[in-house]
């Protein structure tokens, strides 16, 4: 392999601490995975994603560490060498490397965040946006009078996401107001029109990881103010605007990611065609709340704030 290819073969650090010898690899167990090179704390992300995967499988996984100058034909070369089965994309560099290599051999991407769904159109992609479904029913539980829920969204980007809140908030008799935006002064001013005509104990909004209409600075903060002063709860996608005001959010548990993805490439190794293309949300999530804001709702947590992995403000 030729050293511009910048492959770092990086499964001594991933297996570092695990009993290798006994997880001897069967031929059709064995994954690659395939992930940018990134600084820490965002290698150990994808660190713990790999111990995630490893465990599941009780195999081998041999890692390849990607950068701009990673060659896609060398990488297959070298996983037909080494008779891996199956590649697993995590990040940007995974993704790209991923698509490069779908013609050759079984393919899903994880560890990902606003993806146009014409990019996921050859292979399962797992996203990290948090599955709405889990997240806007957390919110249910805690706030049961809530009936209609506010969101703007790119719909290039979220309309799936969207697609899927609303069909499960219908189930549970919540109406999901959907606005589009393409541009963000667009997704400013309808933020700044539906605050506006936000009722208590009836609204709530949903913040969902959207670079195009979910600026943290102006955006965030008129929501965060409004919500505030009117009394309305706002749920986000991000775990960081918990820590600013919002209610609740849900984050990656990134172990049992990696068992997911792990899961599902066993899938594509039997049958390439077992699961579809497209977009997934993400249900391997942790989640966090601000009881600051609960108690100015007046929400009433009691035992329900020790179902929380993180609480804002710290104690």
């Amino acid at each position: 392999m030729s050293r511009r290819v910048c492959l770092q073969l990086g499964a001594a650090a991933v297996l570092q601490g695990l009993h290798r010898a006994a997880w001897a690899a069967e031929p059709s167990r064995v994954v690659a995975v395939a992930y940018p090179e990134l600084a820490e704390p965002f290698r150990q992300v994808f660190t713990s994603i790999v111990e995630g995967v490893q465990e599941r499988l009780r195999a081998t996984v041999q890692t390849y560490v990607v950068t701009p100058a990673t060659s896609a034909a060398e990488l297959v070369e070298d996983m037909k060498r080494r008779e891996l089965k199956a590649l697993i994309g995590l990040g940007r560099g995974g993704m790209r490397m991923a698509a490069a290599l779908s013609n050759d051999l079984p393919v899903l991407v994880g560890c990902v965040v606003s993806v146009p769904e014409v990019e996921a159109r050859n292979f399962p992609v797992h996203s990290l946006a948090p599955d709405p479904v889990l997240l806007l029913g957390r919110l249910r539980r805690l706030v049961p009078a809530v009936k209609r829920v506010h969101v703007v969204v790119d719909p290039r980007v979220n309309g799936w996401l969207a697609r899927l809140a609303r069909e499960g908030l219908r189930a549970d008799g919540v109406e999901l107001l959907v606005q589009e935006a393409t541009d963000p002064s667009v997704a400013l001013r309808l933020y700044s029109q539906l605050m506006a005509g936000t009722e208590a104990g009836r609204d709530a909004v949903w913040l969902p990881q959207d670079p195009t209409t979910v600026d943290d600075n102006v955006v965030l903060s008129l929501v965060l103010r409004e919500a505030w002063n009117r009394g309305i709860p706002v749920v986000s996608s991000q775990v960081a605007h918990v820590k600013r005001g919002a209610l609740i959010s849900m984050y990656p548990d990134n172990f049992e990611i990696g068992r997911s993805l792990a899961t599902a490439a066993l899938k594509l190794q039997s049958n390439p065609k077992a699961l579809p293309p497209g977009l997934q949300p993400m249900r391997e999530t942790r989640s966090a709340i601000n009881v600051r804001t609960a108690a100015h709702l007046g929400i009433e947590l009691g035992a329900a704030a020790g179902t929380f992995d993180m609480v804002f403000p710290a104690s």
